[in-house]
């Protein structure tokens, strides 16, 4: 499943896990992980105040896109961590995450950081954090989205 607490108000949900977080069992260990430290450090959190999950809960072969039937196989998982932890803000991290979760025709570079309500729980998207390694420039972005998040939980 994923890691953090289970009391977070705060769930943080990406695709699926790299090859490192797949062979370690921790989400976000790698590059990507570092980013997402970081951001959280700049917002004024910790992995100990939010919990982080993936829709598929192994590597994708590859590391393609996942199938649709692989979603659609690991999805219950997800609606049972989200039903146990009952969080007050879910963050999709990524396009995948949040076409599947939020709407299958979220786009991310227009979308980000806008704000969707479904059972109580608010919902987002922001860019993945291997999107900023890709690019740095998106950084200071996804960091105005994890700051208003933090603003939001404390409402």
């Amino acid at each position: 499943m994923g890691r953090g607490s289970h009391e977070a108000e705060i769930m943080l949900i990406a695709e699926a896990p790299g090859a490192q977080e797949d062979q370690q069992g921790i989400p976000f260990v790698g590059r990507s992980g570092e980013i997402l430290d970081r951001l959280l450090q700049d917002c004024g959190l910790s992995r100990d105040e939010i919990y982080i999950t993936n829709i598929l809960k192994c590597h994708p072969p590859g590391n393609r896109d996942p199938k649709e039937g692989e979603k659609e196989a690991c999805f219950p998982y997800l609606k049972y961590e989200t039903f146990l932890l009952k969080p007050k803000i879910i963050v999709c991290l990524g396009r995948v995450a949040a076409q599947r979760i939020i709407s299958p025709d979220f786009k991310i570079t227009r979308q980000h950081g806008t704000w969707t309500c479904r059972k109580d729980c608010a919902l987002t998207a922001t860019y993945h954090p291997s999107a900023i390694l890709r690019d740095p420039s998106k950084y200071e972005g996804v960091k105005e989205d994890f700051l208003e998040i933090v603003k939001r939980c404390k409402e």
